[in-house]
């Protein structure tokens, strides 16, 4: 059985950073891309960012373009998250899920078709 197990949630003041940290357990196979999603309360869940399984290919969102970073580590069975330049309108559960459908240079953010399993989620609170 494989799982993602997110970590490094917190509450934070506007203007500051976080690194969120991804975990991957009992893949078979390294063929799996990462991406990151988050849910605001009264919100529909949106995708963040994500990393090909070869890390050749990232993708952000509007949203975040220029401000977060995400990247694997060693082993690459953890990613990483990076959150800079924080604000209000970034306050959600963030959560990290991997997708074996696609190529190895491959990710998605526009759709959440293929990714699974999703890890349980972890707060990210932005407030003075």
């Amino acid at each position: 059985q494989s799982q993602v197990v997110e970590s490094g949630g917190g509450l934070v003041q506007p203007g500051g950073s976080l690194r969120l940290s991804c975990t991957t357990y009992g893949f078979t196979s390294g063929y799996y891309a990462i991406g990151w999603f988050r849910q605001a309360p009264g919100k529909e869940r949106e995708g963040v960012a994500c990393i090909s399984s070869d890390g050749g290919t990232i993708n952000y969102a509007a949203a975040v373009k220029g401000r977060f970073t995400i990247s694997r580590g060693s082993p690459r069975s953890t990613i990483f998250l990076q959150m800079n330049t924080l604000g209000p309108e970034d306050t959600a559960v963030y959560y990290c899920a991997a997708d074996s459908s696609v190529y190895s240079f491959e990710c998605k953010l526009n759709s959440e078709t293929g990714y699974g399993p999703w890890g349980q989620g972890t707060q990210v609170t932005v407030s003075s």
